[in-house]
């Protein structure tokens, strides 16, 4: 089977270079309420772009408005260059995944597959084609004639997968569709559908509040906030320099030094973010490198987590900060005696970034 049977050769062909996805000032109020706040955005063809951010941020209502189902406030929507903004969802070359699957339980998965087809008149023998390939895509080929129920919650959201494909839409939307399942399986799925993604070569929008999952499956992300896009890059961009304090925060665990404690450790005034793992936890004894930054700390609480284990230092400085280490060698028994230890933490300048709401940050020792 090739990818042109489920998909069709038209979804993997950019267009000299227009976006699938073009945003252009949108914004959606609810009376006082801006759910969206002017978004600016641009996603390739081809791409698997997740929109990440904590409930409330905007980014399921954004992706609403992508496949039609609310009107913006005011701005635009194009897709694939050409403007949407007031298309019904039908007129529109997208297809969505919800989380809670919207399969008819009566319905058998095949029958599920090809509704779509069925609605647009497709004759039976290509409908019948192209469920058997789409189903062969998300790995369920055999399975047409099982009920809903009778599939584990992994399968039912293969099944939904299916279901949108076997349209050839050249962009898929999805919201939130590993949410219900527990956290093996959601692990599970996110490669499964990173892989999927890659072999169809559709663009993938993609909307979460899980992190882990964003940086998993991602070629880049935007972070969401109030409403609007505080960063938007490849996942290890975001992770390693992010644009904010509220990205720094909401991306992963990030220590943040402010006030005296800034200017204690770092030296100068603002606001500055260290990721745990990058600090070294060493005893309290001998002289620090010139060109790392060191503090004095006792270790206030010790968090076992198997892999790993999460110290949290009370420093002299006056602030806390948390230390990840894996546990090479390291057994909980001794990983737990360590606490109330007094310690010595040193990280690399380059890995401490100065951040302010609105702009980018910039490595300690640099100019603002």
């Amino acid at each position: 089977m090739t990818i042109d049977t489920v998909v069709g050769p038209e979804a993997r062909i950019a267009q000299d270079g227009i976006p699938a996805v073009r945003l252009v000032g949108l914004a959606r109020h609810f009376g006082d309420v801006v759910a969206v706040a002017g978004v600016d955005l641009e996603i390739a063809e081809g791409e698997f772009f997740s929109m990440l951010g904590p409930s409330g941020s905007g980014k399921t209502t954004t992706l609403r408005m992508i496949a039609g189902f609310e009107l913006p406030t005011a701005g635009r929507v194009e897709l694939h260059g050409q403007e949407v903004t007031n298309l019904a969802p039908f007129e529109r070359d997208v297809n969505t995944v919800f989380q809670d699957y919207a399969l008819f339980p009566h319905m058998t998965v095949g029958e599920n597959v090809a509704y779509g087809l069925m609605i647009r008149k497709v004759p039976r023998d290509e409908r019948g084609r192209r469920v058997a390939d789409a189903l062969a895509m998300v790995r369920l080929a055999g399975y047409e004639k099982r009920k809903p129920g009778q599939l584990s919650g992994g399968q039912r959201q293969r099944v939904a997968l299916a279901r949108a494909l076997v349209n050839r839409p050249r962009v898929l939307l999805l919201d939130e569709p590993l949410g219900a399942l527990d956290l093996k399986l959601r692990e599970e799925m996110q490669i499964e559908l990173k892989a999927i993604q890659r072999e169809v070569g559709i663009t993938f929008v993609y909307v979460t509040h899980d992190q882990e999952e964003a940086l998993t499956m991602s070629d880049r992300i935007a972070v969401f906030n109030l409403g609007r896009i505080e960063q938007v890059g490849a996942p290890a961009d975001v992770y390693e320099r992010p644009a904010t304090r509220f990205v720094a925060g909401f991306v992963g665990t990030s220590n943040l030094l402010t006030g005296n404690a800034a200017r204690a450790i770092v030296g100068r005034e603002g606001t500055f973010t260290v990721r745990p793992e990058k600090i070294h936890l060493d005893g309290p004894d001998g002289t620090p490198s010139p060109d790392r930054i060191s503090t004095l700390g006792r270790i206030r609480e010790v968090v076992y987590l198997g892999p790993d284990t999460r110290y949290i230092v009370a420093l002299d400085a006056g602030a806390e900060l948390v230390v990840t280490q894996q546990n090479l060698a390291t057994s909980s028994t001794e990983a737990l005696a360590a606490q109330g230890r007094a310690v010595r933490l040193t990280w690399e300048r380059q890995h401490c970034l100065a951040v302010a709401d609105g702009s980018r940050p910039q490595e300690e020792g640099t100019h603002t």
